[in-house]
């Protein structure tokens, strides 16, 4: 739709190979045609070519060249060392036909990065939505099959696993630290073009569906917005620091927007990872409101001194917030001693809280500002085909 914000990079069911017609995935953007059918060897071993500059040992960083002002003068050495753990996602949907012959209806390219030698890599949920099998290709080596271990739509994320081990890959680092005006580095295959890279600098932080528009309405979104280059392809690949450290997952476009990116924070990732890795999904807690953005009339109606905090709107009867006492009208402004500053503040923090978890709210009613003791119930998931 022109003029129109849509989401997501990189595509999943690019072609469909017999019928001559495509479709777009999540959000409607499309990438580059993949491989032909039948040109990927599944069993091929892994042949990684050695980078110019030794991988690093864990633990050991790859920065780029900096001058004394912190200014870059090359990203070479980072780009050089980061690459071998990047890896060419390919997303391949099969189908069986009425005389029960399978036929590939659809195939599309995406990026996963390796994150733990043993050969475990992140990317992103909507490149491999849908798809029956997944394939992941080195620099200079073979592509191998790849098992989805863990996704989770609601934040756009999925763990894929090869049969591997002794990988190059690449450090988590902490999102929360980097800040905006920080130089970013983003490497990935936009438009089937393998291992690009391309850099800019940390444009804005906390960015939600608000402002990226055609995302999941159930789903969980604080995006780092950057001015790196991030086109169709780039989704699930690396979003990296001067030091070689990965800070977000690139994920999403601005339609007709000219440089205007958004990666998934690291830090949400590596809260979601023990629940993927141990459960292939994530259980979401849940207080039971609906809660919604104060704007300066509510505010003021309801004696606060500033906006911040999440405004309960709807309270659902023998809920856990309904037992503890919350109301309409309350503004929830903590959750276990943290500071709530909006509505998806309070969402995230009580999501990934944990079901049968005791948490203390911490509530404001007019003037009287109060902590009630809660436990937190399971958030349904309203989306079936969500795994």
């Amino acid at each position: 739709m022109r003029g129109v914000p849509i989401a997501i990079a990189s595509v999943l069911l690019l072609s469909i190979a017999a019928a001559g017609c495509g479709r777009g995935g999540v959000g409607g953007t499309t990438g580059a045609p993949a491989a032909s059918a039948g040109s990927v060897p599944v069993s091929a071993p892994l042949a990684l070519a050695p980078p110019a500059v030794p991988a690093p040992p864990p633990g050991v960083l790859a920065p780029a060249i900096v001058t004394g002002e912190g200014m870059p003068i090359s990203f070479a050495p980072l780009a050089r060392r980061a690459d071998p753990a990047v890896a060419t996602v390919k997303a391949r949907v099969e189908r069986e036909t009425p005389s029960g012959r399978r036929r590939i209806i659809a195939e599309g390219l995406g990026t996963a990065f390796v994150y733990d030698a043993g050969g475990f890599l992140l990317t992103n949920h909507h490149v491999i939505d849908e798809a029956t099998d997944v394939f992941v290709g080195f620099v200079g080596g073979a592509e191998l099959k790849a098992t989805v271990v863990g996704r989770d739509k609601h934040t756009d994320i999925a763990v894929l696993k090869i049969e591997e081990s002794g990988l190059p890959f690449l450090p988590l680092g902490d999102s929360d630290a980097t800040e905006v005006g920080d130089w970013v580095v983003a490497i990935g295959n936009p438009f089937g073009l393998s291992h690009t890279v391309s850099a800019g600098i940390l444009s804005a932080k906390g960015r939600t569906k608000d402002d990226v528009k055609g995302l999941d309405e159930d789903g969980y979104f604080n995006f780092l917005q950057t001015d790196a280059s991030i086109n169709p392809g780039n989704s699930g690949g690396p979003l990296l620091n001067l030091r070689g450290e990965v800070v977000g997952i690139n994920s999403a476009v601005r339609a007709n927007a000219n440089s205007i990116g958004f990666a998934i924070p690291i830090n949400m990732v590596k809260q979601l990872l023990p629940m993927l890795l141990k459960d292939g999904k994530v259980r979401r807690s849940a207080m039971m409101v609906e809660v919604g953005a104060l704007n300066a009339i509510e505010a003021a109606r309801l004696k606060r001194p500033d906006r911040k905090g999440a405004w309960v709107m709807r309270v659902l009867p023998g809920g856990p917030a309904d037992r503890a006492g919350i109301a309409p009208d309350d503004v929830i402004i903590g959750f276990d001693g943290k500071p709530v500053a909006d509505p998806n503040d309070l969402r995230w923090m009580a999501s990934i809280a944990g079901v049968s978890k005791a948490a203390i709210v911490k509530v404001a009613r007019q003037e009287r500002v109060f902590d009630v003791k809660l436990t937190l119930a399971e958030k349904p998931d309203r989306d079936e085909d969500d795994k």
